[in-house]
């Protein structure tokens, strides 16, 4: 209660607040992104229930971790170390390293399930016909609806944990967390539809998001072998990429306004 008081006198709780607000939705953003692409592989009827159910998921999994700090911190610890160093960087320290923490082991292996995840999907949409082959047929079909959300939940969990502790690298003040985390969780639930369905209406922005979804893994991977990409550069180039389709979408749309009025004058 007491934090919860300081946050509406204390003007540096209110400042981290709104930086924190603001880098949860930033991050919220890949998490969506992943939510929105594999629900949009269901039947039509089920989509909505499963990106509701998958926000509800994250949400969750950020309130128990909240929850679990002190846990939460201890995965940081180093749990073995090959000795591998790469050179040092500009601030004096090895430009990568093999010191592993078991929070490391979860970035690497979900940026491992995110590449193979968005290949999966841009081989299925550059060659959508299927093969003979058994598997081919099966990644052809319509997701199972458990299968959706089994893989919603284990990107949430990579999401997540590195959500809360980005949280608690920029804040102490548990109050201010949880608030942030309900205010980015509240924004992924108003732009999960209009998203998924801006998706689902423009095949190549689907190509550009799986694109995002590589990006993001191997950045994952990279920072669990210590390589630090700054998030600025991340998201920077996201949305240029995000700008330059917005453009192509544009100009296709004045070429069809263009044919079409042609094709009436005819």
């Amino acid at each position: 209660m007491d934090s919860l008081l300081s946050l509406f006198t204390d003007p540096a709780a209110w400042a981290a607040l709104i930086a924190l607000v603001v880098m949860e939705v930033v991050l919220g953003i890949d998490n969506l992104i992943f939510i929105s692409i594999l629900s949009n592989k269901l039947p039509e009827e089920q989509r909505t229930r499963a990106r509701r159910l998958g926000i509800g998921l994250a949400l969750a999994m950020r309130l128990v971790l909240l929850s679990m700090i002190a846990w939460l911190v201890g995965l940081t610890a180093v749990v073995f170390d090959l000795g591998i160093r790469g050179p040092l960087n500009d601030y004096g320290q090895p430009s990568f390293e093999t010191a592993f923490s078991w929070r490391d082991i979860i970035l690497v292996v979900g940026g491992l399930f995110l590449i193979w995840k968005a290949t999966k999907e841009i081989h299925h949409n550059v060659d959508p016909s299927p093969s003979d082959d058994l598997l081919d047929k099966k990644q052809a079909a319509t997701m199972n609806f458990g299968a959706a959300i089994i893989q919603i939940i284990l990107l949430d969990m990579v999401f997540s944990i590195d959500s809360i502790l980005t949280a608690v690298g920029m804040t102490d003040n548990l109050a201010v967390m949880v608030i942030a985390v309900l205010v980015a969780v509240g924004a992924m639930v108003l732009a999960a539809d209009p998203l998924a369905n801006f998706i689902d209406r423009n095949p190549t922005v689907v190509m550009l998001a799986l694109g995002f979804l590589l990006m993001i893994g191997a950045v994952l991977i990279a920072d669990g072998f210590g390589v630090h990409v700054p998030k600025g550069y991340i998201y920077a180039a996201m949305g240029f990429s995000v700008l330059v389709e917005a453009l192509n979408i544009l100009s296709r749309r004045a070429q069809k306004r263009k044919a079409a009025a042609a094709g009436n004058e005819a």
